[in-house]
């Protein structure tokens, strides 16, 4: 995925503005969790068996054979722990003109619910490591498994606790298609947001059930890096401050808050700006911010053939998962 993390805040309405959102977003107290109530354990070793999984397919990049048999398992795995699926067959063309046969995949856990949560990701990869140090990379498609994979691998293993305690509300997981075949640095056009985000697009246009309404979404992005920190993302603080403290208070309460600073971070274009500007559901995005590596801001493996399993870290896919959940139980 490209994110741009300078972005100043009136860049961030103009952008606003001009993906037909609202650039005037009311005010949203913070619900914060107070009380713990029984909870599943998040299991961090399943999580990295999910991240795996994905990654053993090869390079997920759309129209690939990988990116279909893929496709099919992530349908399947999430039946398999209970869930309503529902595939969307989306054809979308991409910021160089490649028609892309695409699949938004859904997973519906409490469908009967209408107090929804959206936790979402993308589950596509890049098709060319164009961040890496070796030019002769440059072309090479990318294994994702921290971009991308991470955070299917963390929803999966939610969606699969959740059958031990059912929550009180409805949780949709969405695997968005299509996020990350976007412009690069090479790139000699004007490099748009629209460009990515392809499938979370579709959705908000799109959704899979008519008249969709959800309290919010919680979009996780490159959430088992080795080091990672996960700073308050503005375009979350601008539209969903609230939800932020909520989650940012969470990773405090269940021992994270070492990887969940309470501290602003950059901007970052990505599947959420398109739930928040065009499905108009309060999203944030839990997504790692790094200014001190020189690499990315991302991390050392942003877009690079190093991003595989070797450099998945269980403590950080812990972190995420068990904060995730905490909200989630603690819902009401």
């Amino acid at each position: 995925m490209k994110k741009s993390l300078t972005i100043v805040l009136a860049a961030l309405l103009l952008c606003v503005s001009c993906g037909g959102g609202k650039t005037t977003v009311p005010s949203r107290k913070a619900v914060v969790p107070t009380a713990q109530v029984e909870m599943p354990t998040f299991n961090a070793d399943s999580a990295y068996s999910y991240v795996k999984a994905q990654t053993d397919f090869g390079p997920r990049v759309p129209n690939s054979t990988a990116h279909k048999k893929c496709a099919e398992w992530l349908e399947q795995k999430l039946k398999s722990f209970g869930a309503e699926t529902v595939v969307q067959n989306i054809q979308v063309t991409t910021f160089d003109g490649t028609l892309i046969n695409g699949y938004n995949i859904i997973g519906q856990i409490n469908p009967e619910s209408n107090k929804r949560i959206v936790l979402c990701a993308h589950w596509d990869s890049r098709p060319w490591a164009d961040n890496d140090p070796d030019p002769a990379n440059h072309k090479k498609p990318v294994d994702g498994a921290n971009d991308g994979a991470s955070g299917v691998g963390v929803i999966l293993e939610i969606a699969r606790q959740l059958q031990i305690k059912a929550p009180t509300i409805g949780i949709d997981c969405i695997f968005f298609d299509a996020e990350d075949w976007g412009p690069g640095d090479s790139y000699t056009g004007r490099s748009l947001p629209e460009h990515w985000g392809l499938g979370s697009q579709y959705w908000s246009r799109r959704p899979h059930k008519d008249g969709y309404i959800a309290r919010y979404a919680v979009l996780l992005d490159m959430v088992g890096g080795k080091g990672a920190r996960f700073y308050k993302e503005g375009i979350s603080n601008h539209y969903a401050k609230g939800i932020v403290d909520k989650y940012w208070e969470a990773a405090g309460i269940t021992g994270h808050r070492a990887m969940f600073p309470i501290e602003d971070g950059g901007f970052v274009t990505d599947d959420h700006y398109f739930i928040n500007s065009i499905a108009h559901i309060p999203a944030i995005d839990i997504v790692p911010y790094l200014p001190e590596c020189k690499e990315s801001n991302f991390g050392p493996t942003w877009h690079t053939v190093t991003d595989n399993i070797s450099n998945i870290d269980k403590a950080t896919l812990q972190a995420v998962g068990e904060t995730v959940l905490y909200v989630i139980y603690n819902e009401k």
